[in-house]
C-alpha cells in the first residue's frame, strides 16, 4: 500500500484478529481489536488517547469523578474541620482559659496538616510518575484513614501533651491528604473527555465544599445532641461529662466513614493509558485498559506474548520521550515551558496565603463581625457551627458562599475557560480585601459578612478551582503528577505562611476588649497576594477543551492533513487530531 509522510504506516490485519472481530462485534463493540491489526506504537496510541478524548461523557466517567471526590470530601473534612476542632479543644483542655486554647497552640495544630501535606504532594507527585498511578492511588488513603482513627482515639496524659499528639497525627493525616492532590487530579484529567475535562475535575476539587459543610453539620449535631449536658453547666470548668465524647465523634466518627467506601474502588482501577502508553510503553496493556474503563473493569488482560512485542516495537519507535533527570531538566529550561510551571505553583501559592488564612480561622474572623462565640459553652459551640454554615445572605447556603461557587465553576469551566475564570476570581478578591481591610472600621457587621460571603463565592468561583485544575492538564505525561505536586505544594506552603506568619498578626497589640486589633491590616496584607495573582494568571495557557498531548507539546507527534502540528481544535472548537473512525477508515 503506498504511503506518504504525512501517515503512518498501518499494516494489513493479520487473519487471525480479523476472526476475533468478525463474532465479537456482532453484538458488543470489541474498540481493542479495532486497533489490534496497527503494529506502529505511536498509532495505536493516537487511537487509543482518541477513544478517550472524544468517548461521549457515560457512567464511566461519573464512577472515576465519585471515587475521586469522595477522597476530597474526606481530605475537606479533615483540613477545615480544624477550625471546630481547636474550639472544642480549647472547651476541653482549658476550661479555666474560658476555653480558649493559646495562639501558639492553635497555630501548631493548624499549621500540622499542611505541613504532611507538602510533603505528600511532592513524594506522591513524583511517585506516580516513577512507578504509576495504579500503584499509589489507594495507598494515600490508607494513610489519612489510619491518621484519622489514631487522632481521634488519642487523649493527653502525664508524659503527652495533647497538642503534641494531635499534630503529630495530623501530619501523618496531612502526608495523605497531601498525595490526594496529584492523584486525583491526574486519574480524573487522563481519563476525562477532552469537552468536559474540566467539568470532571471540578467536580472532584467541589467535593471539598460539601467537606467543609459537613464538618460544620457534624459539630451542630453534636452540640444539639448534648445540649443538656452543655447548657446546665454554669462555666467551661464544670463541664465534663461529654468532653471527650464530643471530640471523638466530630473527629473520628465521621472523617473515616467516606475514606473507607473509596479505598476498594481506588485499589481496583486500571492504570491510565497515558502512563502505560508513554512511561511504562506497554502498548498492548494501555489498549486493553482503555476499554477495561469503559466497561468499568478494574484493568484489562492482553496476551503476554503480543504484550512484549509491543514493549519492544513501543521501545524502539516510540516518539514520546523517555523521563529522565536530564529530560525533565531539559524540558524545564525552555521558558515556554517553565513559565508555565511558575504560573500554576505561583498562582496556587500567593491563593493558599489568603484562602487557608481565612478558611481556617473561620470561628475567631465569625466571632469578630458576630456571628460566633457565646457567654456559655453551649452557645459558643452552637453559634460557631451555625457560623460556619451561613452562606449565600438570606438563602443561607453552606459555607460561606464555597459550594455554590464550586459548582457555577463545574458549569462553566469548560464555556467561559480556566484562565478567565482565574483570572476574573483574583481581580475581585482583590478589590474585595481591598474593601475589607481599608474600610473595616467604617463597615457594620452585617456589611464584612456579605463582604466575606461574595469572597468565598469568588475564591471557588475563581482561583481555588482553577489552580486544581490546569496543572493536571498542561504537562507532558512523563512529569504530570510530579509538577502537580509540586505546583499543590507550593499552595501548601502559602497556607503555612498564611498560618504561622500572617494570620498572628490579628493578634498584635490585643486587648481585653479587642482580641484582634490587627485584623484588618490582615486583610489588606491578603489583598496585596491576590493582586500579584493576576500576574502569575497570565503565565498559564487556557486548557478548555484541548488534548492533553497538544496543550504538553506531545500534540505534535501527529499532523494534520497540511503536514503541519496539530493545534488541538479548529475554529470551530472540533478537534483536528484524527479520530479513531477516520483512522480505521484508512
Amino acid at each position: 500500500m503506498a504511503t506518504d509522510d504525512t501517515l503512518p504506516i498501518i499494516n494489513a490485519p493479520p487473519p487471525a484478529k480479523l476472526a476475533i472481530t468478525s463474532g465479537g462485534n456482532n453484538a458488543f463493540h470489541n474498540f481493542n481489536n479495532d486497533f489490534a491489526h496497527i503494529t506502529d506504537p505511536n498509532e495505536r496510541r493516537r487511537l487509543a488517547l482518541a477513544e478517550i478524548d472524544n468517548a461521549p461523557f457515560g457512567w464511566y466517567h461519573v464512577r472515576a469523578c465519585v471515587v475521586a471526590g469522595v477522597g476530597f470530601f474526606t481530605d475537606s473534612y479533615d483540613i477545615f474541620s480544624v477550625g471546630l476542632l481547636t474550639t472544642m479543644l480549647g472547651v476541653v483542655y482549658w476550661p479555666y482559659a474560658k476555653g480558649a486554647m493559646p495562639t501558639n497552640s492553635d497555630t501548631t495544630i493548624k499549621v500540622a496538616t499542611s505541613g504532611g501535606t507538602v510533603i505528600g504532594q511532592l513524594g506522591f507527585g513524583a511517585l506516580a510518575d516513577f512507578v504509576g498511578r495504579k500503584r499509589m492511588y489507594g495507598l494515600e488513603l490508607i494513610v489519612i484513614i489510619f491518621a484519622t482513627l489514631a487522632q481521634a482515639l488519642t487523649s493527653s496524659s502525664p508524659s503527652m501533651d495533647i497538642v503534641g499528639v494531635i499534630t503529630f497525627w495530623r501530619i501523618i493525616m496531612g502526608i495523605g491528604i497531601g498525595g490526594d492532590y496529584p492523584l486525583s487530579s491526574i486519574i480524573t484529567s487522563e481519563f476525562a473527555t477532552t469537552k468536559w475535562r474540566g467539568a470532571m475535575m471540578g467536580a472532584v476539587f467541589a467535593m471539598q465544599g460539601i467537606g467543609q459543610f459537613v464538618a460544620g453539620l457534624v459539630m451542630l449535631f453534636v452540640t444539639l445532641g448534648f445540649r443538656e449536658s452543655l447548657i446546665t453547666a454554669k462555666s467551661y470548668a464544670t463541664c465534663q461529662g461529654t468532653r471527650h465524647l464530643l471530640l471523638t465523634i466530630h473527629e473520628s466518627g465521621f472523617g473515616a466513614v467516606p475514606a473507607c467506601i473509596a479505598l476498594y474502588y481506588r485499589l481496583t482501577i486500571p492504570e491510565t493509558p497515558r502512563y502505560t502508553f508513554d512511561v511504562a510503553r506497554d502498548v498492548e496493556k494501555a489498549g486493553e485498559d482503555v476499554e477495561a474503563y469503559m466497561a468499568g473493569r478494574s484493568e484489562g488482560h492482553p496476551d503476554d506474548i503480543q504484550r512484549v512485542q509491543g514493549r519492544i516495537r513501543a521501545n524502539e519507535s516510540m516518539k514520546v520521550p523517555k523521563a529522565s533527570f536530564r529530560d525533565f531538566a531539559k524540558y524545564y529550561s525552555k521558558w515556554q515551558n517553565g513559565k508555565i510551571l511558575l504560573g500554576t505553583a505561583g498562582s496556587w501559592f500567593l491563593l493558599d496565603v489568603a484562602y487557608y488564612g481565612l478558611s481556617l480561622n473561620n470561628p475567631i474572623i465569625l466571632s469578630t463581625i458576630g456571628y460566633a462565640g457565646g457567654d456559655t459553652v453551649y452557645k459558643t459551640l452552637l453559634n460557631t457551627a451555625i457560623g460556619n454554615l451561613i452562606s449565600a445572605d438570606l438563602l443561607k447556603i453552606v459555607c460561606a458562599g464555597a459550594i455554590p461557587g464550586y459548582w457555577v465553576t463545574v458549569a462553566t469551566v469548560d464555556i467561559i475557560g480556566r484562565k478567565a475564570i482565574q483570572l476574573g476570581g483574583f481581580v475581585i478578591l482583590t478589590i474585595i480585601f481591598i474593601i475589607m481591610g481599608f474600610a473595616y472600621h467604617q463597615l457594620s457587621g452585617h456589611a464584612l459578612l456579605a463582604l466575606y460571603v461574595i469572597a468565598q463565592f469568588f475564591f471557588n468561583f475563581g482561583p481555588n478551582t482553577t489552580t486544581f485544575i490546569v496543572p493536571g492538564e498542561c504537562f507532558p505525561t512523563r512529569y504530570r503528577s510530579t509538577s502537580h505536586g509540586f505546583s499543590a505544594a507550593a499552595g501548601k506552603i502559602g497556607s503555612i505562611i498564611a498560618q504561622a506568619a500572617i494570620a498572628p498578626l490579628r493578634v498584635r497589640g490585643a486587648t481585653s476588649s479587642n482580641a484582634n486589633p490587627w485584623l484588618n491590616h490582615v486583610l489588606e496584607i491578603y489583598a496585596l497576594f491576590m493582586l500579584l495573582g493576576i500576574f502569575t494568571t497570565l503565565c498559564i495557557p487556557e486548557t478548555k477543551r484541548i488534548t492533553l498531548e497538544v496543550l504538553s507539546g506531545e500534540g505534535e507527534i501527529y499532523e494534520n492533513g497540511n503536514g503541519s502540528p496539530g493545534s488541538g481544535e479548529d475554529g470551530a472548537g472540533k478537534s483536528v487530531v484524527p479520530d479513531a473512525e477516520e483512522s480505521k477508515a484508512v
